[in-house]
């Protein structure tokens, strides 16, 4: 094993460009580390259904220069055999190395007579859906690893839709990027590859494009436009900053931001994690929205992908509720659709798409205001899906009107397929304006919602299965599940019924998922994550006879009476 591992670095060293890397492996090789050796090269990153990510460093196991090289040499493949015209646009976040690594796969690209368009500045992942759409690129590419910690990078892949590389490309480049060897990766000089025409800098026409989709998409702008509301935002040190202000400036919205947390930086330094679904990662721009009394309290992901949500819970704005992943896009599916329908929807009707494990009051809203909700699996890719199915006329019945998941993604415009917490923030401050210039708060119309359609809440922990050991685990665990079926007792309620994804005819591509449906009206949707050793258990709770205060009353409890069965 040591001979190998040393062999494989050897390899490495040879392909490697970048000198940082290179000398985490050759000290490793000098001080004869064979334990860092071979966490390094035991294995190599693959690219999966849309990429690849990784902790950063040197190694085939890490996400360094020499692996984005190695993964872009066969997309530049894939591309080149769809079509020789092919072009591609990358863009890349605030992480660690991101705009190295986004060069390096432009040069790529470029070696192998690929057009390329690559950002000068960092640009989030809704900008690069955009782009890909409105350049009419065959694909793109977004160095980030969204909201991981500060060790991680990634590499995500888009195709010419706009939306995560789905099957059959996922597949084919998939295949291709993991047989690609050290020898057949091409290589070019920025210099010769600008001079050459092959890479070109995205022209700042492109974001223009994108600033003056999400005005044109806002539905009430006279609401909006010189409000005199009070925003307060954090970038989490993202790509965020730059748009998300940009757009409330445009607006004349004044925005106060969290100076520590402005500035881009991979290091993430005031955050344990940089997602704003965490009440730490959110606590320093609720303590600035108290003090300069902000009617609404926004933070985005460091691609800016997801959008947190915090609303005052006093009139004096001395307080503020961090709104969960299902009560932002309950709001949001509620003024969307009723606003859709006061303005009038012609003859096709508003289409919802959510992730399955979002609450089903989403899909309550949908139907109960003349609209159609569609559940797809995890992934904002499959909602993208969706909307290309519009966009071809395969479904001709429908217009899209928002895509939603619990893990704080929200699409509320059609040019873009991907999840965009820029545009959504805009959405969420002009619904906060309607609301108010009813007298009504958010909080106030969230109490509203439930009031009318029952209270829905929701309950998500996880369990980790580490080593080899733990994948067995995890497999029995998942056979377990099957085993129940309809009138079985289990976490001491009735089962109703039974639904296994990997099975046939379910509506769903097949999956590792499982849906108990219980008889009290309540669900259960056991998930094992596609990247991480571990397996995800979402409850979706209803109200009873004892009303809302009952179950917030019995929240933990019933989180205790889950945990201790699964």
């Amino acid at each position: 094993m040591k001979k190998e591992v040393v062999e494989k670095a050897k390899v490495y060293l040879d392909s490697e460009k970048n000198e940082v890397f290179r000398a985490e492996v050759a000290d490793a090789l000098k001080n004869e580390d064979y334990e860092s050796l071979y966490d390094r090269f035991y294995t190599a990153l693959a690219f999966g259904t849309a990429g690849m990510r990784g902790v950063i460093g040197g190694g085939t196991n890490r996400i360094n220069t020499f692996m984005v090289r190695k993964v872009t040499q066969g997309l530049a493949e894939y591309c080149l055999s769809v079509g020789p015209d092919s072009t591609v646009v990358i863009a890349y976040d605030s992480r660690h190395y991101s705009p190295e690594f986004a060069k390096a796969a432009a040069l790529v690209l470029s070696a192998n007579k690929v057009k390329t368009y690559l950002y000068d500045t960092l640009h989030p992942v809704p900008m690069l859906s955009f782009a890909v759409r409105n350049m009419k690129a065959t694909a793109g590419i977004v160095i980030t690893a969204s909201h991981n910690p500060a060790k991680y990078n990634g590499y995500k892949v888009y195709w010419s839709d706009g939306g995560q590389v789905t099957p059959p490309h996922d597949i084919e480049i998939a295949k291709l990027a993991n047989a690609v060897t050290a020898d057949r990766i091409k290589d070019i000089s920025e210099e010769e590859a600008r001079k050459s025409g092959y890479l070109e800098s995205v022209p700042a026409s492109v974001d223009e494009a994108y600033y003056d989709m999400v005005i044109s998409s806002l539905r009430r702008p006279e609401l909006v436009k010189g409000s005199p509301i009070t925003v307060a935002y954090t970038p989490l040190h993202g790509s965020g900053n730059v748009p998300v202000r940009h757009m409330l400036s445009k607006l004349g919205i004044r925005c106060c931001v969290v100076k520590e947390q402005e500035e881009p930086n991979g290091a993430f330094p005031t955050v344990k994690l940089p997602n704003p679904e965490s009440h730490e990662a959110m606590s320093k721009v609720i303590e600035l929205a108290k003090e300069v009394k902000a009617d609404i309290v926004l933070g985005t992901d460091p691609d800016a992908d997801r959008m947190g949500l915090a609303i005052p819970t006093t009139p004096e704005k001395t307080d503020y509720l961090l709104l969960t992943g299902n009560q932002i896009a309950t709001l949001l599916a509620d003024y969307l659709i009723t606003t859709s329908n006061e303005m009038g929807i012609g003859s096709k009707k508003p289409l919802i798409v959510k992730s399955l494990v979002t609450t089903d009051l989403v899909e309550k809203i949908a139907k109960s205001n003349g609209g159609d909700c569609k559940d797809v699996l995890t992934g904002f890719k499959y909602i993208a899906e969706q909307m290309d199915k519009i966009d071809k006329g395969v479904n001709k019945d429908n217009f899209f009107l928002f895509g939603c998941e619990e893990s704080y993604g929200f699409l509320t415009v059609n040019d873009v397929h991907d999840k965009d917490a820029v545009s959504s923030a805009v959405a969420a401050v002009e619904m906060m304006c309607h609301y108010a210039s009813k007298g009504i708060t958010l909080q106030q119309r969230l109490d509203s919602i439930y009031a009318h359609y029952g209270y829905y809440t929701e309950l998500v922990f996880s369990r980790d299965y580490e080593g080899a050991a733990g994948k067995e685990q995890m497999k029995q665990i998942m056979a377990d599940m099957r085993k129940l079926k309809a009138g079985d007792t289990f976490v001491n309620r009735t089962i109703e019924k039974v639904e296994d994804l990997l099975g046939e005819n379910t509506g769903f591509p097949k999956a590792d998922v499982i849906i108990i449906r219980f008889t009290s009206g309540e669900k259960l949707v056991v998930r094992p994550s596609g990247t991480e050793p571990k397996i995800k258990y979402y409850i979706f709770l209803l109200e009873g006879k004892g009303g809302r205060s009952e179950l917030e009353a019995n929240r933990d409890k019933i989180l205790e009476e889950f945990k201790s069965a699964l």
